[in-house]
């Protein structure tokens, strides 16, 4: 298997960026997020992914981003982007110089959630692996591609059948920044079954 770029398909395509065998880049455009009502009501459902899609029902997706992140919420990582209340991203979210919100959303039925941990401003460049196993997922990070460490598991609600699955960035503040996308593979599932 591989994610092969002549099948990929814009859900909110930006202004601005480029697609080539080796990498993709994004660059965001001020006001774009994704989010659902938890817990103050906001809504937003603009900002720019980039998926494939598939029946695969065990599978892993792994991709390299890096980013050049300035303002607070930029952000750049994974997607899985199924329709505007259901659908899961991973990413490094920047906060401040101080540090950034390493963190994933689940959104089943129109309500998010946000999980995060703190790391240092510093990292502008982080691994993510997205794993499969029907309607079940399971979502790791990694700093050198290699060694991969559990952000969460999931289960979606709408995710049992055909699916889609890539890359997004965005900016929901007023700011405008560049994520670069390599290293896209889709492998055999690396999410071994529980025994």
């Amino acid at each position: 298997m591989k994610f092969k770029n002549e099948h990929l398909i814009w859900t909110n395509e930006p202004s601005v960026y480029r697609i080539s065998d080796n990498e993709i880049i994004i660059e965001t455009e001020p006001g774009t997020d994704l989010w659902q009502r938890t817990y103050y009501g906001f809504q937003n459902d603009n900002a720019p992914v980039l998926q494939t899609s598939t029946e695969e029902k065990y599978f892993s997706f792994i991709v390299k981003t890096e980013f050049e992140s300035k303002r607070r919420f930029d952000q750049c990582g994974i997607a899985m982007y199924l329709d505007s209340e259901n659908w899961l991203k991973a990413s490094v979210e920047y906060e401040n110089d101080e540090f950034q919100r390493l963190g994933s959303v689940v959104t089943n039925g129109g309500y998010s959630d946000w999980a995060t941990t703190d790391i240092s401003a510093s990292v502008k460049s982080m691994w993510y692996r997205l794993s499969r196993r029907e309607s079940d997922y399971c979502i790791e990070c990694s700093q050198d591609g290699i060694h991969f460490k559990q952000m969460r598991i999931c289960h979606m609600w709408d995710g049992a059948g055909e699916i889609r699955f890539g890359v997004y960035a965005c900016s929901p503040e007023e700011s405008s920044f560049r994520a670069t996308f390599t290293h896209l593979d889709m492998t055999e599932c690396k999410w071994l079954a529980h025994k």
